[in-house]
């Protein structure tokens, strides 16, 4: 069998389910669907985020210095930009069980020998060169799990019901960086990094066996299609082939008013996910197991924050997407300010990040999802997903390289100015918000 014939989209099955069982079948396999790529992507983001948590260790090991870990979590963010515009466009034509399975293994391999190379005590250039080359294999793997985990909404889920179920799907980034930062943080607290990396590997694992539960079609398994089960109208403009959909997505000026104002909300969001906890290491005095138990426990709030945003926006605003989108990007900048600006203790850095992280999810959410999926046709979810993809985390690489030389320029014998670097974050943190808000009119239709 070939990769081609591998990794497409499965064919409408032989097999017909009786239309007395379709709508009991459907539920069935719609949820087992949909809680399979949830619990695989909570997975993939738990094989990225390990990262983060070794900094400040890799740094006192004298394995790499910050401007090092800069450049490799450029790395990741370059290759991840160009794997996500690839393959978004890619997974709209492919079996979406197969394709989630394939990332996480080799993400799961690629946690695996990091972990391993720490324990044999790898260290100077040949470290670098190593984690850099690895952590962009990583970026490729990761990349390819996000399309098709979106794409099953898509293809599972009528229109009038996607909205809440990507509110849910889009809380797995929070759930993995919170299992992270928390259970993560302590494994390398209590052991050295190189066991946070083979924590991660076992997570891969068990994702790997969750993606089994995911199901490609409706069509693959004997049923109708989601718009015959649900009773949707088929639009004129789905019946186009999904190449001419593609290029249509490519064309709209609301995708690339998405894909600028996301790349903002990258900066910001991977700001934090990444050097908080050598921010509030360096910069507060944190000890690394409170440093992550604040970033880590935090994260939980933005998993409320997903789940509530498609709610906010079609009950409270009525579909209107701008209107919530202000006023938790206000909410959002003020703590973000708060974190980055005020001293404070314990509780209050972790209330701080705490409300930076339910408020900035509601625009994130909101602005990389719901607008996205408001006008994008189903069968060009992925391309959407690519062109957005790519400018996002060729933003959250810049953001890496600019955050690392920046913490490095103000750094004097050990000693952190984190000022400048806040500037740039906060800033970002701004214009996330104020974007999708000015190009509103290009996403209303």
């Amino acid at each position: 069998m070939s990769l081609y014939s591998y990794f497409r989209i499965s064919k409408p099955s032989l097999e017909k389910i009786p239309p007395e069982r379709a709508d009991a079948e459907f539920s069935r396999l719609q949820r087992r669907t949909f809680w399979g790529v949830t619990a695989a992507y909570t997975m993939y983001y738990i094989c990225r985020m390990t990262f983060g948590v070794v900094k400040q260790p890799l740094i006192d090991g004298g394995v790499m210095n910050a401007a090092q870990l800069g450049i490799t979590g450029s790395v990741f963010y370059f290759v991840y930009a160009t794997g996500k515009f690839m393959n978004g466009f890619i997974a709209d034509y492919c079996n979406i069980r197969r394709f989630m399975a394939a990332g996480l293994i080799i993400s799961t391999a690629i946690n695996l020998i990091l972990g391993l190379l720490g324990i044999f005590s790898v260290s100077g250039i040949a470290a670098f060169l190593l984690f850099a080359l690895l952590w962009g294999i990583n970026g490729w793997a990761q990349s390819m799990g996000s399309p098709p985990g979106t794409i099953s909404l898509s293809r599972w889920y009528p229109l009038s019901k996607r909205g809440t179920m990507y509110s849910i799907f889009s809380s797995t980034p929070g759930l993995g960086k919170a299992v992270t930062m928390v259970f993560t943080g302590f494994i390398v607290a209590a052991s050295g990094w190189q066991w946070g990396f083979l924590a991660a590997a076992a997570a891969g694992i068990a994702g790997i066996m969750a993606t089994r539960f995911i199901h490609d079609t409706p069509e693959s398994c004997g049923l109708p299609s989601v718009q015959a089960l649900s009773g949707e109208p088929v639009k004129e403009l789905d019946k186009k082939p999904t190449r001419e959909l593609q290029k249509w997505v490519f064309k709209h000026p609301g995708i690339w008013v998405i894909a600028i104002s996301t790349a903002f909300l990258y900066i910001t969001q991977h700001a934090v996910s990444d050097w908080g906890v050598l921010f509030l290491q360096k910069q507060k005095g944190f000890s690394l197991e409170r440093a992550t138990q604040i970033i880590g426990l935090a994260e939980a709030f933005g998993i409320g924050g997903n789940i509530a945003a498609g709610w906010i926006s079609d009950r409270l605003f009525k579909g209107n997407r701008a209107r919530p989108v202000i006023l938790a990007g206000a909410v959002a900048v003020a703590s973000l300010g708060g974190f980055l600006f005020l001293g404070g203790g314990y509780l209050a850095n972790m209330t701080l990040v705490a409300l930076f992280s339910a408020s900035f999810s509601v625009v994130f959410c909101i602005v990389a999802g719901l607008m996205a999926l408001d006008f994008v046709p189903r069968k060009a979810t992925g391309a959407a997903l690519g062109i957005v993809g790519i400018s996002s985390y060729a933003a959250a690489g810049l953001q890496s390289v600019a955050s690392g030389l920046l913490i490095d320029r103000f750094c004097t014998e050990g000693a952190y100015d984190f000022t400048p670097v806040s500037i740039f974050w906060t800033v970002a943190c701004v214009a996330a918000f104020v974007l999708p808000v000015i190009g509103w009119k290009y996403l209303k239709h």
